[in-house]
């Protein structure tokens, strides 16, 4: 097991006790031992600190004293981050173990480090990055390029010529490049369908969620920018363009030609509606539906806190009568406005 003292040296942060302390991961307060290393990032849990059996803790510099002088601490401002990158260090990926199965179909040329599982399709004109990873019962379509080192789990697809650049993860059940949803309308009502010829363009070190959907442009690219992190079972429309950074929650829908900024943060099943442009480092809460567009940072709610169902109707009976209670209210303020002008009138103001 690696010593403390050799993890600050390779994570930075200021040690504080007996680096010879071995740790080998990170856990719960609650659940911590011997060679268990724990993180304190909201105070309220402090007790439950000072009560765990870990091995060391992470702590900001407020805490550095709050579990005593005994066990050894890594005192750093962002104790969050800090456990993400020792987790990171504690549980690598596991190693690809490059080769082509014999039961996958590959129909072009495939570097000697990348590994190919059982069952999956590779056609014809498709690129696959050093060291990358097809998962089982992956499609990739003509002409699709996948960069270096990028990792597909069991069962994505990839639509021909969509590009997925390097150090990506797609997890299981995600479709990139499928046809977005463009219709015109006859004057009988039928629907003709608009050809989708555009292409789903994914930058590097990007992360997409387990069934979630991305759509190919109907003209231009639906892009997804580097470094942006998408939740499980999301729907993204054609055209859209995700700023680098952002991150959206799970069940979100994007509708098509929506322009999100970077460093935003998206909320689980918030609404984002079509052809909006939302600007960089925006906050979105959960449940939010935004439908026009937002030109300033900041954080954005626009959904109804949790109470009782008695409370929830007896709200919502108000909110039925919102426009009548708004006439009422004008005709007083105008009633109130002719009083005052009578009395200024007659003097007795």
């Amino acid at each position: 097991m690696p010593r403390i003292d050799a993890l600050v040296a390779r994570l930075g942060g200021e040690l504080v006790g007996n680096g010879s302390v071995e740790v080998h991961r990170v856990a719960t307060p609650e659940q911590a031992g011997e060679g268990d290393l724990v993180f304190l990032a909201n105070p309220r849990y402090l007790e439950r600190l000072r009560s765990s059996r870990a091995a060391a803790f992470i702590v900001r510099p407020a805490h550095r004293d709050a579990v005593g002088d005994d066990r050894p601490r890594i005192v750093t401002g962002d104790p969050y981050l800090y456990f993400a990158r020792a987790s990171q260090f504690f549980n690598p990926p596991p190693p690809i173990v490059p080769g082509v199965h014999p039961l996958a179909s590959v129909r072009c040329a495939v570097s000697a480090t990348v590994a190919v599982d059982a069952g999956a399709v590779l056609e014809e004109g498709a690129e696959i990055g050093e060291g990358a990873l097809i998962g089982a019962n992956c499609y990739v379509g003509r002409g699709v390029r996948i960069g270096r080192g990028t990792r597909l789990a069991p069962n994505v697809t990839i639509y021909a010529g969509c590009v997925i650049g390097e150090n990506c993860i797609i997890h299981a059940g995600a479709v990139i490049g499928s046809d977005g949803f463009g219709f015109a309308r006859e004057a009988s009502g039928e629907w003709v369908k608009i050809p989708q010829i555009g292409r789903v363009v994914i930058g590097n070190d990007v992360e997409i969620g387990s069934n979630t959907s991305i759509d190919r442009g109907a003209l231009e690219d639906t892009v997804i920018g580097d470094g942006v992190k998408l939740d499980n079972q999301i729907q993204v429309a054609h055209n859209v363009h995700i700023g680098e950074y952002t991150a959206v929650a799970g069940s979100t829908g994007i509708a098509g030609s929506a322009k999100i900024g970077a460093r935003c943060m998206i909320g689980g099943q918030a609404g984002i509606s079509g052809h909006i442009t939302i600007a960089d480092d925006v906050i979105i809460s959960g449940c939010t539906l935004v439908s026009k567009s937002i030109q300033k940072a900041g954080v954005y709610t626009a959904c109804l806190p949790l109470q009782t169902h008695t409370e929830w109707v007896r709200n919502f009976a108000h909110l039925r009568h919102l426009d009548a209670l708004a006439n009422k209210i004008r005709l007083l303020e105008q009633r109130l406005l002719e009083q005052q002008e009578n009395e200024k009138t007659t003097g007795t103001l």
